[in-house]
């Protein structure tokens, strides 16, 4: 890698990035950190060989700048980053809700801004992450930070106007996960095993479902089906999910996800 990558918040997503890239073949000598504590960047330093900068001398040297602050610092970060950013830098971020628009009009000209929304498995090089095009952003660009994000599991493309709905699925999308989890495993503690054991037998079945998901090519209603004997424990367990309105409460808690995504877009934080 020859090109100059600089990660500006170097937190749990920005260290996982900047961990990824390593791993997938970029120089520790081609890559820039900024941080807010002294501390925090001597450990970058001494852990991944990278070099800690200034977020304004991360956007005088580095060629691509990854935005991994929160969004309700993306303003004062951008103040501070447009009198050293030209327009032949690349500039993607990776802050929920932050539009291109909103990059674009606090940088100089014609700069290039792609939007990306990661998930938290990018910690464990599962992630996925989904793709937009600002409106000066070319292919080479969006392939650019397809090679960066891909270091920390998938990649998807969609036209920004579909960010907030995979902010929902996908963004927030582990959380949903995590609660059924914790769900079921309250169950199984109800029905008799200890913690321990409910909490592994839960998490293979969901390793395995995801792997089957992925691997098999087979809907999701055949798979099920397939678990779902007649007037067997399965289609019993599922009677009382649809009983209970599981379905429709997924239903609703998306479309609440991507209404509060579409908040934070337009500045209603």
């Amino acid at each position: 890698m020859t090109q100059k990558v600089a990660v500006l918040g170097t937190g749990k997503i920005g260290e996982a990035l900047l961990s990824g890239m390593i791993r997938a073949g970029w120089a520790p000598a081609d890559l820039l950190v900024t941080t807010r504590r002294a501390e925090r960047a001597e450990e970058l330093r001494t852990r991944y060989g990278v070099d800690p900068v200034t977020n304004a001398e991360a956007a005088k040297h580095a060629d691509t700048l990854i935005l991994a602050c929160k969004p309700q610092d993306m303003g004062a970060l951008l103040d501070e980053l447009a009198p050293h950013v030209t327009a032949d830098r690349l500039v993607i971020s990776a802050a929920a809700g932050i539009t291109t628009a909103f990059i674009e009009e606090r940088l100089p000209g014609s700069t290039p801004v792609v939007r990306v929304m990661p998930n938290t498995p990018v910690l464990v090089d599962e992630g996925m992450s989904v793709i937009s095009a600002g409106s000066h952003a070319s292919p080479a660009d969006l392939s650019h930070a397809e090679d960066i994000f891909g270091a920390v599991g998938k990649t998807l493309r969609v036209p920004e106007a579909q960010q907030d709905a995979c902010t929902a699925l996908s963004g927030s999308g582990p959380a949903y996960f995590y609660f059924l989890v914790e769900a079921m495993t309250d169950a199984g503690i109800l029905l008799g095993l200890p913690r321990d054991k409910a909490h592994d037998l839960i998490v293979q079945a969901a390793i395995g479902a995801a792997v089957m998901l992925r691997d098999s090519g087979e809907h999701p209603v055949k798979l099920r089906e397939n678990v779902t004997s007649p007037a067997g424990t399965t289609i019993n367990a599922i009677r009382e999910l649809e009983n209970h309105g599981v379905r429709a409460a997924l239903i609703a808690a998306l479309e609440a996800a991507r209404d509060r995504s579409r908040e934070l877009a337009s500045g209603n934080g």
